[in-house]
């Protein structure tokens, strides 16, 4: 640490074979710190040598009695990562995610489950049967979809429990009975 605050000093007023040596003592630590933290080599060379520039620029702000150069060291190196990983971040949803196809498309119309599933709908209850195409379909959330059906946000999410229970149903029955014909044959 003797040693420590001399090469400080020196980083403070501008000394770059101080710095050079404050590098060579620190950067190993720091990189492994933003490695971890971004988990990609090219960004955390990147984040390590802008770390090292604000100690460069901000070396004046440093204060031994608040801290250990490493760890202030280490802050800069923490939110200059933290920083990055903001910018990156995906915030704003830009894309379709959406799984609702239209039901009148012909490629949708051809594929055997669909038909199935379509089949298995038109059995249910049409209030049922608009909870689930209001929310699956046509990609409403469950408070959207309970303002088009006029009824209560409760009453609805009801209408879809049962309506996904009675679709469970018809599927198991559907499954029971195909593995009662394989065993037959």
């Amino acid at each position: 640490m003797q040693n420590d605050t001399l090469l400080i000093r020196q980083l403070q007023n501008k000394d770059e074979r101080a710095l050079s040596m404050l590098y060579d003592k620190y950067s190993g630590a720091i990189y492994s710190v933003i490695l971890k933290m971004v988990k990609d080599e090219s960004k955390a060379q990147d984040l390590l040598q802008e770390t090292f520039i604000t100690v460069w620029d901000k070396s004046h702000q440093y204060n031994a009695d608040k801290g250990r150069f490493y760890t202030w060291i280490y802050r800069i190196a923490k939110n200059k990562v933290l920083n990055v990983l903001r910018k990156t971040d995906i915030l704003i949803q830009t894309e379709d995610l959406s799984v609702y196809k239209n039901k009148e498309d012909d490629t949708i119309s051809l594929d055997p489950d669909f038909l199935e599933l379509k089949g298995a709908l038109s059995k249910l209850e049409t209030h049922h049967k608009n909870a689930i195409e209001l929310v699956y379909f046509k990609g409403l959330t469950h408070r959207e979809a309970h303002e088009v059906m006029g009824v209560p946000l409760g009453t609805f999410k009801s209408y879809v429990r049962q309506a996904l229970l009675l679709l469970r149903k018809s599927y198991s029955e559907l499954i029971s009975m195909v593995i009662l014909i394989l065993n037959v044959m």
